[in-house]
């Protein structure tokens, strides 16, 4: 692709979101050290640690290569409000691109040359990454929109193309341009956790092209407990995230309302099927019955989001 030269690395930016997990950070940030080209800026939101997240990060000013922009929060608002807070900064440093990750990857030494490469042809990327275990890590990149649900078996191969279209999003290695973000605003930080990033890609397919390619530039440095069913496998979960993924479907249902595309029984079998998914995962990832009660908890309180007279959707940054 001739166009690639177009892409200037300076002005893009990484904006990395962590808590408590500092040995994790390290690693991270070891392999940015390695990366050739750099970025213009690292943007890091560190959600409250209590650790020595804030020593780790200082220690790594001379050595990235590149400036650090720390953004140490008062209180944990989870990734979504993280993601949201590193947004803004990259995006008020005049960041042309933003390349949005956790603290459990690390990125391979010419990730965002892969990244670049397609920079010309599109504004919402998604690249590949490897699983803890070295394996091609299985995203699911294309969802049912009228139930908001991800589709867990759109096929995995590329052709030559390259790249494939999705309409979903994983702040795992989003690479989202200025123009897109203005459009449609930050991430909404009200999810706290869970499908924040879906909601936000596939907003961003709404108004661009937006692709997944065939470009390992990530990968997992956490082992998760999972189930393997062959084809894919389940992680395993926690409370928090059982309250959360029924919770926030009330969410969803906000922005598809204002966005006219709300289908209710079809929304409503999309979140039958969320439930019935995360009681699988239950009985055979976590090998229990116990957190049903933070799945119907969930429901319950997202029901008054969804009766919230002045709730709105976050706003654009432009006009």
């Amino acid at each position: 692709m001739t166009e690639a030269s177009a892409f200037d690395p300076a002005t893009a930016t990484i904006a990395i979101v962590t808590y408590n997990r500092s040995h994790l950070l390290t690693r991270l940030l070891d392999s940015l050290v390695e990366m050739d080209p750099k970025p213009g800026h690292v943007v890091i939101v560190d959600n409250a640690s209590t650790d020595d997240t804030t020593d780790v990060v200082e220690s790594y000013r001379d050595r990235v290569g590149t400036e650090i922009v720390y953004r140490r929060l008062d209180t944990n608002t989870g990734g979504s409000g993280g993601f949201s807070e590193g947004m803004r900064v990259a995006y008020e440093l005049g960041s042309t691109w933003m390349w949005l990750m956790d603290d459990d990857v690390e990125v391979l030494p010419d990730g965002l040359a892969r990244m670049g490469h397609w920079a010309p042809r599109f504004k919402s990327i998604q690249g590949r990454r490897y699983d803890y275990d070295g394996s091609p890590f299985y995203w699911q990149y294309r969802v049912a929109e009228s139930m908001a649900i991800p589709i867990p078996f759109a096929p995995a191969g590329f052709d030559e193309s390259g790249f494939k279209a999705m309409n979903s999003g994983c702040f795992e290695g989003m690479f989202i341009h200025r123009d897109i973000v203005a459009r449609i605003g930050l991430p909404d930080p009200r999810f706290f956790i869970y499908w924040d990033d879906q909601l936000y890609g596939w907003l961003a397919s709404r108004i661009t092209a937006s692709v997944i390619v065939d470009e390992f530039v990530l990968r997992r440095t956490r082992e998760i407990k999972q189930h393997d069913f062959g084809v894919r496998h389940m992680n395993a979960s926690s409370n928090a995230y059982r309250y959360y993924i029924m919770r926030n479907r009330a969410i969803i249902k906000r922005y598809y309302r204002a966005k006219g595309v709300y289908n209710p029984v079809m929304f409503g079998l999309g979140t039958a099927l969320t439930f019935g998914k995360e009681l699988i995962r239950l009985v055979l990832v976590e090998r229990t019955v116990r957190g049903t009660s933070h799945l119907l908890r969930g429901l319950r309180d997202g029901r008054a989001i969804a009766r919230d007279a002045a709730w709105q959707p976050m706003p654009a940054l432009a006009a």
